[in-house]
């Protein structure tokens, strides 16, 4: 149907469960998240945690109930197309690209404040915006030239980062005995009113395990690995939250500063262990850490708008592919530029501290995940009485995730937060209006974009229900 093509059959299971995990960036929350959460939940952040987890399984399931069927490039938007309708699904994607721009910049921010860190643990202090640009411009290539290569470098340097930090809470544990820290589990210090939010902030640090499904044009036997993909990226990373901010609570008890005003926890943990030599070790970790989300989210979002781009839904150079490389060139270069050009903006001429822009950028790209998420879980069960093999469970499981969806969704704008963030509802409500508005502008424009989107849907092969 399509001229431009991706690399048929290059990401087996290890590959997605890479782009998974450094989407959702386990050593992002190590580095920086923790001490929020802590603030939030005190002693039981690591309960909230695991409740967060447990929360985004059931949209797993709903998420699943697609990709064990079908699969092509930007899966999750088409799946919500086929559930919901073209103008839903349209609206979908368009929030996901929301969405993973928003966790790029978070990338490209977090690699230059360790950046900065290691470099002046050197002497040596360089403008942020160079920083930028050699996470952007290294993120690009590696995303223009191959997605394979591109997997196995995040694989490799998020896995090696959260392997240092393993090592770091495991000798915080052997020096403390491996007695069990029996304050983390006093029911009467459990905080009921910060319980709820310190979920929230789970779920925000677990967001993006979906962006497997964006790659099933290039996936080998993705009616399989892709799901599977998915469950354990999701598994992976939240077994890891709750393990590392156990450990970290416990390091911490009656440390001056308290955990939740550390600016670098991972470090002062390693001062607290004895461990100073590690410091520059887990620097850098988290630096490539990021680096690797950056990438991770360029290869991401660029699916989503290659895809929709050869929809009709955006200029057809976005659904151009590179001759040799095969891959959404033009899709990475635009998501490249943007995530390049924002965040320098903001440092150079607004005059914005890293660390505040990179929870800024991050707060405004919760709210583009949680837009499909939602509308994923509504479509399963539409989808799956369409087919005619929707069970009573699987609406239990759509109403649950709903409820749960619930927490972070009313959790984000209550109770009320300060400003700046008192606008970013605002500010993403009238993006996603704009994306509506120009989706429906095209369709009537050129009717020919629902015809093609139901030609592909037509097209897409059903697995058969296993179970």
């Amino acid at each position: 149907m399509y001229d431009a093509t991706l690399r048929k059959n290059c990401l087996g299971f290890v590959e997605l469960l890479a782009q998974g995990i450094a989407l959702i960036s386990p050593t992002m929350t190590a580095a920086l998240i923790i001490p929020v959460m802590y603030g939030n939940t005190g002693d039981w952040s690591w309960l909230s945690y695991a409740l967060g987890t447990v929360m985004l399984v059931f949209v797993a399931f709903n998420l699943n109930q697609f990709a064990r069927r079908s699969t092509t490039a930007g899966s999750m938007y088409l799946y919500i197309c086929r559930g919901l309708g073209i103008t839903a699904g349209a609206i979908g994607g368009w929030s996901l690209i929301w969405a993973y721009l928003g966790i790029s910049m978070a990338g490209v921010t977090g690699f230059s404040i360790f950046g900065d860190k290691l470099l002046e643990m050197a002497g040596i202090h360089v403008p942020f915006a160079l920083l930028f640009g050699a996470c952007v411009g290294a993120a690009w290539f590696c995303a223009w030239k191959n997605v394979q290569l591109s997997a196995m470098l995040m694989l490799f340097l998020e896995g090696a980062s959260m392997l240092l930090i393993m090592i770091l809470c495991l000798v915080t544990l052997a020096q403390h005995g491996f007695k069990i820290d029996h304050a983390q589990f006093e029911t009467s210090s459990l905080p009921l009113s910060g319980l709820g939010l310190g979920v929230v902030v789970a779920i925000f640090s677990l967001v993006g395990f979906e962006c497997c499904t964006a790659f099933g044009e290039e996936a080998r036997d993705p009616l399989v690995t892709i799901p599977k993909a998915v469950i354990w990226s999701l598994a992976i990373s939240g077994g890891f939250f709750v393990f590392v901010s156990y450990v970290m609570v416990m390091a911490t008890h009656g440390s001056d500063p308290a955990l939740d005003k550390m600016d670098a926890p991972l470090n002062s943990m390693a001062s607290l262990a004895h461990l100073s030599v590690l410091k520059a070790p887990l620097s850098f970790g988290a630096m490539v850490s990021f680096f690797a989300l950056c990438l991770s989210c360029v290869n991401a979002g660029s699916r989503v708008l290659f895809a929709m781009g050869r929809h009709g839904l955006f200029h057809a150079s976005t659904a151009d592919s590179h001759e040799s490389n095969a891959t959404p060139h033009i899709a990475v270069t635009i998501l490249a530029a943007i995530a390049f050009i924002i965040p320098t903006v903001g440092v150079a001429i607004a005059g914005l501290e890293p660390l505040d822009l990179f929870n800024y950028v991050g707060t405004l790209a919760a709210f583009g995940f949680i837009v499909p998420y939602i509308m994923i879980t509504i479509a399963a069960p539409v989808y799956l009485k369409r087919i005619g093999e929707l069970r009573n469970v699987d609406v239990a499981v759509c109403g649950l995730a709903l409820v749960l969806l619930m927490i972070p969704t009313v959790g984000s704008v209550y109770p009320i937060p300060d400003a700046p963030v008192l606008y970013f509802p605002y500010l993403f409500l009238a993006y996603l209006a704009s994306g509506a508005a120009w989706i429906f502008y095209v369709r009537f424009r050129k009717p020919s974009v629902a015809t093609t989107i139901r030609e592909e849907l037509s097209l897409l092969p059903l697995a058969q229900r296993v179970g």
